[in-house]
């Protein structure tokens, strides 16, 4: 099997053993949810517009040491031009905040804490790895859920051309500020949540130049589950704009607003 594949089912069965072994009683919180979105994504490297269809998991937890993020995307293309036509792309976010770890307040200003991250991405189709160690800072601003800034090291280990993959590129950096900022209208509840990040740019292994990218992916949410049932923070109803200026390190930019529907367990 695909050693891509293998670090997914890692990272699956470390999952579930946390949440279903002795270690869940470390957990202090724990939100997973099921999006499905669809829109007209860009092949970059085609200018083609394609109807895509994607489906993520994602789980968000707390326990005594820290946080953990992890969401999986199972994309399928529509139009099948071999860009995204069945892929599955993954990333996982384990952190350790210092202050729970020393037990002190470790904030400095707005900035309520500092952890240590260490972040994976893996995108099986094209055969791409990235490693991402780094440093988040957890703000505290009024009226946010959560404000994070995270900068981290961008280090390439995916298998490139001769395996089968995409070209190999030289390290590089990323920065990336997360939020969620909830908000209400009357008896109507929504949220403004998601992320944006910039990487730098490098090189791949032929020596070509892969120019730096923007990537913005903020949700705009209504609470449907509130509105129909009177049961809150279960179903959700809004759109996803993604704006990724260079995509995937090309020329071409791209400004998509996806459809979202998300139900929470």
């Amino acid at each position: 099997m695909y050693h891509h594949s293998r670090l997914f089912l890692c990272a699956s069965v470390m999952a579930l053993l946390l949440t279903a072994s002795p270690a869940a009683a470390l957990i202090d919180w724990s939100t997973t949810e099921l999006h499905f979105q669809y829109g007209h994504i860009e092949n970059p490297f085609s200018d083609l517009n394609d109807d895509t269809f994607i489906l993520t998991l994602q789980n968000a937890l707390g326990w005594k040491y820290g946080e953990s993020f992890f969401f999986a995307d199972f994309i399928e293309d529509v139009e099948g031009d071999d860009f995204n036509d069945t892929d599955l792309y993954f990333e996982w976010y384990p952190s350790f905040s210092l202050g729970k770890l020393t037990g002190k307040q470790l904030g400095i200003g707005p900035i309520k804490d500092f952890s240590l991250l260490f972040g994976l991405n893996v995108s099986v189709d094209a055969k791409v790895i990235k490693y991402l160690p780094g440093l988040r800072a957890a703000w505290d601003i009024p009226g946010f859920a959560f404000l994070n800034t995270e900068l981290t090291a961008y280090i390439d280990d995916s298998r490139g051309v001769s395996r089968g993959g995409a070209p190999k590129e030289s390290d590089s950096f990323l920065f990336d500020i997360n939020w969620a900022y909830p908000f209400s209208i009357g008896k109507l509840s929504f949220s403004i949540e998601g992320h944006a990040e910039y990487v730098h740019c490098r090189t791949n292994e032929f020596g070509n130049h892969v120019k730096s990218w923007i990537l913005a992916q903020p949700q705009f949410r209504l609470d449907l589950g509130k509105v129909l049932t009177g049961a809150a923070d279960r179903l959700f109803i809004g759109l996803e704009y993604q704006y990724w200026r260079n995509k995937l390190g090309t020329e071409n930019d791209e400004s998509l607003p996806q459809f979202l529907l998300v139900w929470r367990f």
